[in-house]
């Protein structure tokens, strides 16, 4: 079968962002299928292609993916207007290449939610089988967040939301709370399907060189966060915990901040300003580096802005990330992950927006080092036993090629 593949922000592992295209891409190539990836230049992505772009595009195949790459840059740093006409210019392009590419199957993914478009048109005037992926709940995470406040572009958003679900012959949502969340726009529960993010076993199994971040020493306690640094990761509070653990006198407790985004900067200064030196701020790495940086780590953090749509409305990256590393992963807000982690015993969850909770947790982590190894442990028997990458992408192909017939 030949799938077109529509992913904005691919990336493959030679990069600093998630890879799950990449890896369902090559999991559909092994079960004997053609794959052609269409996305944009991804700050922070890599896509393997070194050729020069021409009439605003370059081709070629990198790891058996024929891979089709938009001059359109991207990233978290762009304000709200330049990454809406992306976005939009994507998705034009997008179009263009469903009316000329010889494919049997439109697969999309988000986010953005623009990513539908082109399967929406292929569905309906190419009379394309369409599978619509789905990262993030669109309009909901924004109206929740108050990144988008107008009427008239929420009714819109919900519109496409709409149309993508219903115009696709089947959906996939990578949580709990984004099946509940398409099975409520009418889509009937046998056409969707729960397959979260996975772990990079091979990745992280691998013997790596274990490093640590300048200004973190071999005996103080790493707890690292990777990933942007955004209105939705809710960072500030690393900086609210660690004035709290300054308080204390705790310099042997350092928080590694890996990752860029828009509120970076912003981060930086106020750490500056508030003399927080146990706040290491570090660049991307791309997973090689990464999974050395996660070695000789003690805590992996998974935080979010206390916004009630993520708490069974995402699949962290990072998350998987982690476990998969065999790290302990403190996590600061309800949801399904939290009840994971406690059901499991490979960390510690605490409550929102309290600074307090956070320092203790933290500093009962580096009183009782001991617990940490069988803690990590434990996460990394659950990325195994539940979400090994390969494994869900084997069910991933088999589900969207099975549900075709």
């Amino acid at each position: 079968m030949r799938i077109l593949y529509f992913h904005q922000h691919f990336s493959t592992p030679n990069g600093s962002t998630g890879i799950r295209s990449y890896e369902m891409a090559r999991r559909l190539i092994y079960h004997n299928h053609k794959v052609t990836m269409v996305c944009g230049s991804y700050g922070g992505g890599e896509t393997g292609l070194t050729s020069v772009f021409i009439n605003g595009k370059r081709r070629g195949n990198v790891d058996g993916i024929d891979i089709i790459e938009f001059d359109l840059a991207y990233s978290n740093n762009d304000g709200l207007v330049k990454r809406a006409m992306t976005f939009v210019k994507f998705s034009v392009k997008s179009i263009g290449l469903v009316f000329t590419q010889h494919y049997d199957m439109v697969f999309a993914t988000t986010t953005p939610l623009t990513a539908g478009i082109p399967g929406i048109f292929a569905r309906w005037i190419r009379g394309k089988f369409f599978v619509f992926e789905v990262r993030d709940l669109w309009p909901e995470l924004p109206k929740e967040m108050g990144v988008i406040t107008n009427p008239v572009i929420l009714g819109g958003m919900s519109l496409l939301e709409w149309a993508s679900y219903r115009s696709a012959h089947c959906c996939i949502g990578l949580s709990p709370g984004i099946v509940e969340g398409i099975k409520k726009r009418g889509v009937k529960e046998d056409k969707i399907a729960l397959i979260p993010n996975g772990c990079d076993l091979s990745i992280f199994e691998n013997s790596v060189l274990p490093w640590r971040p300048k200004g973190v020493g071999t005996s103080d306690l790493m707890a690292i966060y990777t990933g942007t640094h955004g209105i939705a990761n809710g960072l500030d509070a690393i900086l609210d915990v660690a004035k709290e653990l300054k308080k204390r006198g705790r310099e042997d407790i350092k928080l590694v901040l890996v990752g860029q985004g828009k509120l970076k900067i912003q981060l930086q200064e106020r750490a500056k300003t508030e003399s927080l030196s146990n706040v290491i701020f570090h660049s991307p790495v791309n997973k090689q580096k990464l999974a050395g940086l996660m070695t000789s780590a003690d805590l992996g953090l998974q935080l979010l802005a206390n916004i009630p749509a993520f708490y069974f409305g995402t699949s962290p990256n990072k998350f998987f990330d982690y476990i998969a590393a065999g790290l302990p992963v403190l996590n600061n807000y309800p949801g399904w992950l939290a009840k994971m982690i406690i059901d499991n015993n490979c960390g510690y969850s605490i409550v929102p927006e309290d600074a307090i909770a956070f320092a203790d947790t933290l500093e009962k982590a580096a009183d009782n080092r001991k617990i940490l190894p069988r803690m990590g442990k434990n996460a990394q028997a659950l990325a195994k036993r539940e979400f090994n990458r390969h494994h869900l992408a084997d069910k991933w192909v088999d589900w969207i090629i099975g549900i075709k017939k």
